[in-house]
C-alpha cells in the first residue's frame, strides 16, 4: 500500500437488535466510499458483518471459534460494487460478539499488510453493544482487551466505535443519524507546511517554528471535463478534454500570434493601455519571507466574526528544545494575561501579498502535547463591511418597544438557542454533515448507474438540518405567536402615498402636452422619471422608448422630452461619447416626425 493510501476496515453489527439502524448504518458507510471514490480513490476498504446467521472467516477455519463473524468484503481498492454492497446489508439472526469482529479484522490487516504502513490501517466498529461478549479461553476479558491494544500499537492500527444507544423517540433517532452522517464528514488530509523559518518578536528574539493548515472548508471536487469520443474498447483512453486558445491579429484575422508577441493590455477610458511583464515585475511589491510581531492586545479587542479564511497552527520546530520552551512561556504568559498576538506574515518568497493576522494561545493539557498557537488572518480596513443601524434611543417615543415587545422579543432569541437544557447542542458542527456535499454524492453515484437520472429529492435527515426544527417550533409556538402580536406588520402610508402621487403627476404632466391617455400604461414613464439624465439618455439611445411611443401612439411622450431639452449625450458632454452634436440635437427631431 502506498504511503498516502489509508487501508479501512468496517466492522458492522448486523444482530437483530441492530436493525431498525441498519438503514442509517449503509447510508453512511456507502457515502463514506462514495467521498474515497471522489478524493481517495486508491484508498483500501473491507468488511466484516457480526451478528450473521453465517459464519465466514479465516480464524474460524485456523483456530475455531469466532462463529457468526462473516468477511463480506476482503480489503480491496474501493468502486462502485462496494457502494451497492452497503446499500444491502444482510439482516442477521443472531447476536454478535464485536470482540471476535475487532479480531478478525485485526487479523485481515497483519495478514495483509504486515507492520508496514503504521498509522494508515483503521478499524471502524458500529454497534449498540447490547449483546454480550464471550469468555475468553484464557484469562479474562480485561486481559483480552489489553492484549487487543498492545497489538494495535504493534502494527500501527487505530480503532474508532461508534456505540448506537436511545433508539428510542423521533429526536433522539434523529441524533443517532446526525452522528451516523457525520461521523464521515471530516476528511483527513496529511500535514502541508505552510511555513518554515523564524517567528520574530524582536530584533534580538527568534522563534524557528513551523506553520501547518489546522482545518480547510470541504469544498465541492472539481469537476472536469469528459469525452465520450473514444471507443468504450480502448483501455488506455484518458477521456481528457484539452483546451488550446489561439490569438489572432486583428489586421490579419488568419495569422496566429505567437506567445513571445504578446501583451496584456489593460483598459483605462476608452484607451487601452499594453504593459509588459518586464514593467509589471519592475513595480511589484515583493515582501521579504517572514512572520513578524507588530504587538499584543486584549483578546476582546479581536471578534470571533473578525476571522477570515482557514484556521491555522503555529508550532515549535520539531525536536528544538528552546524553540518548545520559548513558544511555551509565550502562549501560557498570553493565556494567563488574556492577551493575543497580532503577527505581520509573508510565508514564502516571492509571495505578493502580506497577510495580518492573530495568535490565539493554545496551551495543552497534556505532556506529550506541546504548546502551540492559532492562527486567523484578520481583515483589512478594505474588507471590513459595516452596517450602520440607528439606535432605538433616536426614534421618537411613540416609536421606542414597550416592556411586552421587549419581552416577547427576549423570549424569541431565547428560543432559537439550540443548545437546550440537559440534551447538549442539537447540532453539533462535529457531527453535523454538509447537506451540500451529501446530496452532490448521493446523485453522483445515481447518475454512475444511470445517466439520465433526476435529481433525487432532499434526504429525510438532511431535512432536518436545512428545515426548521417541527419539534423546536411546537414546544415554542405560544413564543412565536406573542411576538406576532406585539409586533404587527403594516404598510407605509407614505411610501404608497409617494408612488400614487409620482405616477399622477407623471401621468398628467404628459397628458396635458399630448392629450393622450397613458394612465393605463404609466411604468415606462415611472422609470424614466426615477433615473438620472445620464440613464436617461441611454435609454434614448437605444430607441427603447421612441419604440414604445411609436407601437402606443404616445406622440406626446418625445414632445415632452423636446420641451425638456433631453437629447443624447454628444461628444461636448463626454469624450467617450460617439454622437456628434448635431446628431444629438436632431434625434428627437426624426423620432418625433416618425411618431406623427
Amino acid at each position: 500500500m502506498a504511503r498516502n493510501r489509508e487501508a479501512l476496515l468496517l466492522l458492522l453489527d448486523v444482530g437483530p437488535s441492530m436493525h431498525s439502524v441498519l438503514p442509517e448504518t449503509e447510508k453512511v458507510c456507502s457515502m463514506l466510499v462514495q467521498k474515497k471514490l471522489m478524493y481517495n480513490k486508491y484508498d483500501e476498504v473491507g468488511i466484516v458483518l457480526f451478528g450473521t446467521k453465517e459464519t465466514d472467516n479465516d480464524l474460524t477455519k485456523e483456530v475455531g471459534g469466532y462463529q457468526h463473524v462473516v468477511v463480506l468484503r476482503n480489503i480491496k481498492v474501493v468502486d462502485g460494487d462496494l457502494v451497492e454492497v452497503l446499500q444491502e446489508l444482510p439482516r442477521g439472526t443472531n447476536d454478535g460478539d464485536f470482540l471476535d469482529a475487532i479480531i478478525i479484522g485485526m487479523d485481515l490487516l497483519i495478514k495483509k499488510y504486515g507492520e508496514t504502513n503504521k498509522g494508515k490501517k483503521r478499524l471502524c466498529l458500529i454497534t449498540n453493544a447490547l449483546c454480550p461478549v464471550k469468555d475468553p479461553y484464557e484469562g479474562t476479558k480485561e486481559d483480552q482487551v489489553t492484549t487487543i491494544a498492545k497489538q494495535m500499537t504493534v502494527h500501527g492500527m487505530k480503532m474508532e466505535s461508534i456505540v448506537v444507544r436511545c433508539l428510542t423517540g423521533d429526536s433522539k433517532n434523529r441524533t443517532v443519524q446526525f452522528h451516523f452522517m457525520g461521523l464521515f464528514e471530516t476528511r483527513n488530509i496529511s500535514p502541508v507546511t505552510i511555513f518554515k523559518g523564524d517567528l520574530e518578536i524582536s530584533s534580538k528574539l527568534r522563534i524557528k517554528v513551523r506553520v501547518y493548515k489546522k482545518t480547510s472548508e470541504e469544498k465541492l471536487p472539481t469537476l472536469k471535463k469528459y469525452s465520450d469520443k473514444a471507443p468504450p474498447s480502448d483501455i488506455t483512453a484518458t477521456h481528457e478534454v484539452k483546451v488550446d486558445y489561439e490569438y489572432k491579429s486583428i489586421e490579419d484575422h488568419g495569422k496566429v500570434v505567437p506567445p513571445d508577441q504578446r501583451i496584456k493590455g489593460y483598459r483605462y477610458g476608452p484607451q487601452i493601455v499594453p504593459i509588459s511583464s518586464a514593467e509589471w515585475d519592475a513595480v511589484k511589491f515583493k515582501p521579504e519571507k517572514g512572520v513578524k510581531l507588530l504587538g499584543f492586545t486584549d483578546s476582546s479587542n479581536i471578534l470571533r466574526h473578525y476571522y477570515m479564511k482557514d484556521v491555522n497552527i503555529f508550532l515549535a520546530e520539531p525536536g528544538n528544545t528552546r524553540a518548545i520552551a520559548a513558544v511555551s512561556s509565550l502562549a501560557r504568559a498570553m493565556k494567563e494575561m488574556n492577551k493575543v498576538a497580532i503577527v505581520r506574515c509573508v510565508w514564502r518568497q516571492g509571495q505578493s501579498n502580506v497577510v495580518v493576522g492573530v495568535l490565539t494561545p493554545n496551551v495543552s493539557e497534556k505532556d506529550n502535547i506541546p504548546d502551540s498557537f492559532y492562527f486567523n488572518v484578520l481583515p483589512f480596513a478594505e474588507d471590513v463591511r459595516e452596517f450602520q443601524f440607528p439606535s432605538f434611543s433616536n426614534f421618537p417615543a411613540s416609536w421606542q418597544p414597550n416592556e411586552q415587545q421587549q419581552e416577547a422579543a427576549d423570549n424569541l432569541v431565547k428560543m432559537l438557542d439550540l443548545t437546550l437544557p440537559g440534551k447538549g447542542e442539537a447540532l453539533q458542527p462535529d457531527f453535523t454533515p454538509n447537506p451540500v456535499l451529501q446530496r452532490f454524492y448521493h446523485h453522483l453515484e445515481l447518475k454512475s448507474k444511470h445517466p439520465d437520472s433526476a435529481v433525487p429529492p432532499l434526504d429525510e435527515t438532511l431535512k432536518k438540518i436545512t428545515e426548521p426544527d417541527v419539534e423546536l417550533l411546537g414546544k415554542n409556538k405560544s413564543v412565536i405567536d406573542s411576538f406576532r402580536r406585539c409586533f404587527e406588520l403594516k404598510e407605509n402610508p407614505k411610501i404608497k402615498k409617494s408612488r400614487r402621487l409620482l405616477r399622477e403627476k407623471m401621468s398628467g404632466s404628459i397628458d396635458r402636452e399630448s392629450n393622450a391617455d397613458i394612465s393605463a400604461q404609466p411604468l415606462p414613464f415611472e422609470r424614466v422619471a426615477s433615473l438620472n439624465r445620464n440613464q436617461s439618455c441611454s435609454m434614448i439611445s437605444s430607441s427603447h422608448l421612441c419604440k414604445f411611443c411609436q407601437e402606443k401612439n404616445l406622440n406626446g411622450f418625445c414632445q415632452y422630452l423636446v420641451s425638456k431639452d433631453l437629447t443624447l449625450i454628444s461628444k461636448i458632454e463626454a469624450i467617450d461619447s460617439e454622437v456628434t452634436d448635431d446628431e444629438a440635437r436632431s434625434f428627437l427631431v426624426k423620432s418625433e416626425t416618425k411618431v406623427e
